[in-house]
């Protein structure tokens, strides 16, 4: 089989994977498999639960007399899946790649297909130098499933290294920056909650618990909560400087003259690094819990619930400090950033593996329609990888 041999082709085949989060990104890991496997490589899959997804992990080994290396080095880390097109006004297909004006336009282009795309084409000649004896440290490339729906993917991935010993010393991951360096992000939460009540005639009032009432009554708390944050510890480097919660949607009620036995609502937490993540949310437990000693006063089957459907860690600077200096010397920028989106870079963080996000393209492009990273972008991140493979 013949496999693209530059960044730009590669792109090409990456987009006309449908990699939608709502579908397998299998047929994508079974030919990037294959292509690690014509380089005499030895990749990794971890699967989800159905077996219909996968990451694929593949390390090049550094050499030291004649013994080939598999621990320390740099993993190069992107996320396979992209969002949905559904809705959208393309001007192109946007899983057939297109070039115009200096752009590659497709799904993925930007998020993050761009950056895999870099690391595959420069793979051939990180091997090459493994052959030949010439590569000092490791290194690995992660391919992840499932960031775009909560970083599903990468704990399975990480679990395995771990079990197999496998540590890295540094990652990159290469979610869309212009190529500057973001050494720090928040960790977002999300939470479900389900308040029970008992259903009445409105007339009938206190035969009732109105569960709307009660959820408006845990809504208010969380607000009130989060106005708190904004005068509590606060890192002026992100745009929005404090740990922020958000009620984002709630559903409940049959008809107003009926007492609603049932309303749903969930929200947001996203936290600085250093802020415990437990006492935000203990309070708003306890707050449930009281709530439900004054509903089950009234009827012992009422109650509210609180789940979490989400859980992606803060990335911290604290420990990349070594990383950060290498790259400012390999970015036309210096500047740290730090962001208020997740990436999967605090699991890596969390991991204990040092990690810096950079990468091609404009985040501002991400989940766009007509999403594009120009081509300068991606010459730009091809030299970066293979400059850190050099240092």
């Amino acid at each position: 089989m013949t496999y693209p041999n530059n960044t730009i082709d590669w792109l090409k085949k990456l987009i006309s994977f449908d990699t939608t989060s709502r579908y397998s990104n299998l047929e994508l890991i079974h030919y990037v498999k294959n292509f690690c496997q014509s380089l005499n490589l030895s990749p990794r899959l971890t699967f989800n639960n159905d077996q219909t997804k996968a990451n694929l992990f593949v390390t090049v080994p550094a050499t030291n007399s004649g013994q080939a290396i598999f621990n320390g080095g740099f993993v190069f880390s992107g996320h396979t899946d992209v969002v949905p097109v559904d809705g959208q006004v393309w001007d192109s297909d946007p899983f057939s790649a297109t070039i115009k004006d200096g752009k590659l336009y497709g799904r993925g282009a930007c998020d993050m297909k761009g950056f895999i795309a870099c690391c595959l084409a420069i793979l051939p000649s990180i091997v090459k130098q493994s052959n030949e004896n010439n590569l000092t440290n490791p290194i690995h490339f992660a391919l992840s499933f499932d960031e775009e729906i909560g970083c599903l993917g990468m704990p399975l991935l990480l679990d395995d290294l771990q079990q197999q010993g496998i540590k890295p010393d540094y990652c990159i991951v290469g979610e869309p920056t212009m190529m500057k360096m973001v050494t720090a992000h928040k960790g977002i939460q999300v939470y479900h909650c389900r308040v029970h009540g008992k259903s009445a005639h409105s007339s009938l009032t206190p035969q009732g618990v109105n569960a709307i009432s009660y959820a408006s009554k845990i809504i208010n708390f969380i607000d009130d909560l989060a106005e708190k944050l904004q005068h509590e510890e606060q890192d002026l480097a992100f745009d929005v400087p404090f740990s922020t919660l958000s009620v984002g949607t709630i559903n409940g009620g049959t008809a107003t003259n009926v007492v609603p036995n049932l309303c749903e609502f969930t929200f947001d937490f996203r936290n600085l690094p250093h802020v415990c993540t437990e006492s935000v949310i203990l309070p708003i437990r306890e707050f449930i819990q009281s709530l439900n000693q004054k509903m089950q006063a009234v009827d012992n089957a009422c109650f509210a619930e609180l789940h979490q459907d989400c859980n992606v860690p803060a990335m911290n600077d604290d420990d990349s400090i070594v990383l950060q200096v290498l790259i400012e010397n390999l970015v036309d920028e210096k500047m740290r950033h730090k962001v208020a989106y997740a990436t999967e870079g605090g699991q890596f963080t969390n991991a204990g593996i040092p990690t810096v996000i950079c990468g091609c393209g404009d985040i501002a492009q991400a989940h766009k329609a007509n999403e594009f990273v120009s081509l300068e972008q991606l010459e730009k991140c091809e030299k970066f990888l293979m400059d850190i493979v050099k240092s």
